[in-house]
């Protein structure tokens, strides 16, 4: 059994798309596998699932709870999961689950839980944590409380997973856990679903321009929620110090979020406004098909504790820079897929997108080891693996309580 408040459709994020491979991936493999999460809508309680993978859905007690109130709201939410779990005995003809696996802390109640009525092991995947995204100081309010819920079920579940060694480390350290009790699986990715279409005669597509059309200008590509967080507005100003090295530079920066507002001034007030476009959410067809045309992608965040988008940048073959921030470095390190650039520096961005577009030879080994990297260490198989690994260890400590 699998909680997770972020599920496709209803959600596009890092975390839902780690969730829906995650249970393919086990489905595949042979388990049986029953994802729990919310619906905001009736219409949403039948939406499609992830492929071979059971997805039931229920509507939150207290719809009319503001956003704002998260921690209200997310305790309503795993009162209704909860009863949804422990009626699957009775919907799904005597089912019960062998483990409960909860991602993150918004249904972390109803995964304990439900874990103690069927008494089985509970596993929590952590793929950040409160205290790393606020740089290490909690303001008072929200943050707070979201932090003490994290701590708690963190000793609550038999086992803890993170996706990357950073969160690995700031759990242990933050919240005094045992290392033995918490483990690293990365996050997965599906090469097929990033590589380029293909013509009826096997050439890519939009790869067979005629000689005499032009190349098309070098276009940076950026995608993701548009929070502060994800250092969108870096990119912007390292745009406006890129121009007069590499004139015809473009970019697309693709994504909705609260923070588009301040980005779109700080476009403005650079004078890139020209160079910069903002197109909004792109479905993955679209996605796949600007990343394919890009000169490198740029993951300009000021905090990621692993980065999905990093992983589907690899796997879309497009030379990548990341931040040196969190589970970004971790991703490449040591590994010639990317190159890295200081958090918060444009002028160090700017450096590293000039080499990209401007040294072939560099942006073809870039994109030769991050195959190799991808096929190697983040196929989905790999990491359901890793993860029924877990499951057997917190299945031993369960049993031993």
């Amino acid at each position: 059994m699998m909680l997770s408040w972020d599920v496709p459709p209803r959600a596009t994020g890092g975390t839902a798309a780690h969730v829906a491979g995650l249970a393919s991936a086990l489905t595949a493999a042979g388990h049986d596998v029953v994802v729990l999460t919310i619906a905001d809508r009736p219409a949403e309680l039948d939406a499609t699932d992830p492929t071979g993978v059971r997805v039931l859905r229920t509507l939150v007690d207290m719809p009319w709870l503001p956003p704002a109130e998260i921690v209200a709201r997310a305790a309503s939410a795993n009162h209704a999961v909860a009863k949804l779990g422990v009626r699957l005995h009775d919907e799904l003809e005597g089912w019960e689950p062998d483990v409960v696996h909860a991602h993150d802390w918004r249904l972390g109640w109803a995964a304990d839980t439900l874990a103690a009525r069927y008494d089985v092991p509970f596993v929590l995947t952590m793929h950040g944590t409160e205290r790393v995204r606020h740089g290490g100081q909690l303001p008072l309010g929200p943050p707070t409380d979201v932090n003490s819920i994290e701590w708690w079920l963190a000793f609550q579940a038999d086992r803890v997973i993170s996706p990357t060694r950073f969160i690995v480390e700031q759990l242990i350290t933050g919240f005094e856990l045992d290392e033995a009790h918490v483990v690293h699986v990365p996050n997965g990715i599906d090469p097929s679903q990033w590589r380029e279409p293909t013509q009826p005669d096997g050439t890519a597509a939009g790869l067979d321009r005629p000689p005499s059309d032009p190349a098309p200008a070098p276009l940076v590509v950026s995608w993701g929620r548009v929070q502060y967080e994800k250092g969108f507005q870096v990119l912007a100003r390292a745009m406006h110090g890129l121009r007069p090295r590499v004139p015809d530079v473009r970019s697309v920066i693709a994504g909705r979020g609260s923070y588009l507002p301040e980005l779109q001034t700080q476009i403005d007030v650079e004078g890139v406004s020209d160079n910069i476009d903002l197109p909004g959410y792109l479905s993955h067809a679209e996605l796949r098909s600007v990343i394919h045309r890009a000169g490198c992608v740029v993951i300009p965040s000021l905090y990621e504790p692993f980065g999905i988008v990093a992983l589907e940048a690899l796997a879309a073959g497009a030379p990548l820079i990341v931040a040196r921030t969190g589970g970004l470095a971790e991703l490449i390190a040591g590994t010639d897929a990317g190159l890295t650039f200081e958090p918060g520096n444009p002028d160090d961005l700017a450096d590293a997108i000039e080499r990209v577009l401007t040294e072939p030879d560099l942006a073809a080994g870039l994109v030769a080891n991050a195959r190799d990297l991808v096929e190697r260490k983040y196929s989905w198989e790999a990491i359901a693996a890793a993860t029924a690994a877990v499951y057997e260890e917190a299945g031993l400590v369960h049993r031993s309580h």
